[in-house]
């Protein structure tokens, strides 16, 4: 049986609130497992520093190329111009239809007006036309 003899051996998790051994120091916390990851004090600091290099190293890797990212967001300001010239259109049209509807009420209305008997002597003491509302 042959010893293991590797960082993972000298590493410690310890929850929160947990007993901490003199001289080690918390090397970086996982907040969903809510448990620190602990190494001797020398140590920790080249394990985090190792762990924020491999991070780093493997965001740029897998990061999208320049190319990309542009076009995507090139679809994304048509995308947000697209949505922007409906809502304007559906406003528009929603205002039209409510300015024709108001005409075609005021049309209906001198129509059904027109109907009336014109009473003349209602015309000759006025003095003017038959009244209407508008």
């Amino acid at each position: 049986m042959t010893k293991k003899r590797s960082l993972e051996t000298l590493r410690r998790e310890i929850p929160l609130g947990g007993n901490i051994p003199s001289c080690w120091r918390m090397a970086w916390y996982e907040p969903r497992r809510r448990v620190g990851i602990y190494y001797p004090a020398p140590v920790h600091w080249l394990v985090r520093a190792w762990r924020e290099i491999r991070n780093r190293l493997r965001s740029a890797w897998l990061a999208p190329s320049i190319e990309k990212a542009e076009a995507r967001e090139m679809e994304r300001l048509h995308e947000q111009r697209e949505r922007l010239a409906e809502e304007y259109a559906r406003g528009y049209l929603s205002g039209w239809r409510e300015c024709f509807q108001t005409c075609i009420d005021a049309v209906e209305d001198e129509i059904a007006g027109a109907d009336d008997v014109w009473d003349v002597a209602a015309l000759l003491k006025s003095g003017g036309g038959p009244s209407h509302s508008n």
